[in-house]
């Protein structure tokens, strides 16, 4: 690989992920939700290595003339890109700029790869937002764009027409005629989220027949919850650019999640995408961007604990015996490592006899256990704040039923391994999401 031009010798993947939680998903209004603002310097740290270790090659970060911290931040995380070649291999670092000269500049002075340069194309970001036609969206991108491309050769060059999907086609080419010869890739983006699985289709096709020998990129924005399923049908049209954010973060609702998409690229045997991706990461990367948001993994996300969790009492008992039966999906083969049984006022006689028995080491058989079940779903109903369902299970047995505890050496608890027949690991914990005992299995 050449040390002056890597991308030049790079050969690209069936499906490159195109990350852009430091750009775009420093736009969720999540941040401001909990307070945080932005990401520190240690987060997008963290987050790039996590992201190279992950296999990312391709991650986008603010131009350098958004900020003195953006600039600064740059600098400090090619050098956390450039600890990592040796073991993981080149990542490019692109940079999101304007078409102006000056953002160009403070990009290539940070050392950025590439850059991915955008324009306003449709009439709603020509009349309200830059207020240049056609003509000069022409005039002011392809000279810029054709002088980049003269003086750094071995920069990545991508330009997206913002808004493309409500960009007329016939317009979209005016401007991608001049632009295409200059470029690396030319970008799809639906920023506003208006894009559905066929006029997916249909562009990704006028695209690919206008400028064949030319990478696409996707973009596609969650307004009508439709990211997902919108990078999975360009994927299946080979868009090999897919710009992700983790969680799916970014601005309003949100844009694709990279661990969804590949999450769901497996499900549907798509596994010449998934090449080079390290899968198991998926949800350990998903905490730890959760983590930074002081959250936790939302529910929507696939590759989730939320994704293994049982409340009703019918669920947790099938469980038990097999997590299959209500757990689809190879959860584990992505780290999602346990299962979660919710102790509340749907869990069954089952589960209550379960935790009883086998985690409180209490002594009862299956006809108190039921007799417990119906005076536990009776008191649930009337808990206090400060008190959880495992207390007024407790209470419940020991109070009511006058049920002894099998008291163990302490010896003897540290050598117990609750074993169940699921696959995975069941954790019990309360409707406050306290965890009441981790059951492992070998």
């Amino acid at each position: 690989m050449s040390e002056q031009f890597p991308f030049r010798n790079y050969r690209p993947r069936a499906l490159e992920i195109v990350d852009t939680t430091l750009r775009d998903g420093q736009q969720t209004s999540l941040l401001h939700d909990h307070h945080k603002y932005f990401f520190s310097r240690t987060d997008k740290e963290e987050i790039v290595r996590a992201l190279i270790i992950y296999g990312v090659k391709f991650i986008e970060l603010f131009a350098p003339v958004v900020s003195p911290q953006e600039r600064d931040d740059f600098v400090a995380l090619r050098e956390v890109r450039d600890s990592l070649i040796t073991q993981k291999g080149y990542t490019f670092l692109l940079a999101h700029v304007r078409c102006h000269a000056r953002d160009v500049q403070s990009a290539v002075e940070a050392g950025a790869d590439g850059l991915n340069l955008y324009m306003g194309t449709s009439a709603e970001s020509r009349h309200y937002n830059h207020g240049n036609d056609l003509e000069a969206i022409v005039d002011r991108a392809a000279p810029l764009i054709e002088e980049v491309r003269r003086n750094y050769p071995h920069l990545i060059l991508r330009f997206s027409g913002e808004d493309a999907f409500r960009t007329r086609l016939e317009e979209l080419f005016h401007v991608y005629d001049a632009i295409a010869p200059h470029v690396d890739r030319l970008g799809m983006p639906d920023t506003v989220g208006v894009a559905t699985p066929a006029t997916v289709g249909r562009r990704v096709a006028a695209l690919r027949g206008r400028y064949p020998r030319i990478d696409l990129e996707g973009h596609f924005h969650d307004d009508r919850g439709l990211s997902l399923v919108n990078a999975l049908e360009a994927a299946r049209h080979e868009v090999r650019y897919m710009n992700t954010t983790l969680l799916g973060m970014a601005e309003r609702s949100g844009i694709t999640s990279m661990t969804a998409l590949l999450f769901n690229l497996y499900l549907d045997r798509e596994f010449d995408k998934l090449e080079g991706y390290h899968l198991r990461g998926s949800y350990p990367i998903n905490v730890l961007a959760a983590d930074k948001l002081k959250m936790l993994v939302p529910s929507k996300e696939p590759v989730s604990l939320t994704n293994r969790t049982h409340t009703a009492g019918v669920h947790q008992s099938a469980v038990l015996n097999d997590s299959s039966a209500y757990e689809a999906h190879p959860y584990d083969l992505f780290g999602v490592s346990e299962s979660e049984i919710l102790l509340g006022p749907l869990s069954g006689w089952n589960i209550i006899h379960y935790f009883l028995k086998e985690i409180r080491y209490y002594q009862l058989d299956e006809a108190t256990a039921k007799e417990i079940a119906a005076v536990f779903k009776e008191r649930v109903y009337q808990l206090a704040p400060d008190v959880s369902p495992e207390q007024v299970l407790i209470a419940v047995a020991e109070k009511e039923f006058g049920l002894a505890r099998l008291e163990l050496p302490e010896t003897a608890r540290t050598q117990i391994v609750q074993r169940l027949d699921s696959p995975a690991a069941v954790r019990l914990v309360g409707l406050a999401g306290v965890p009441l005992k981790v059951a492992e299995v070998d």
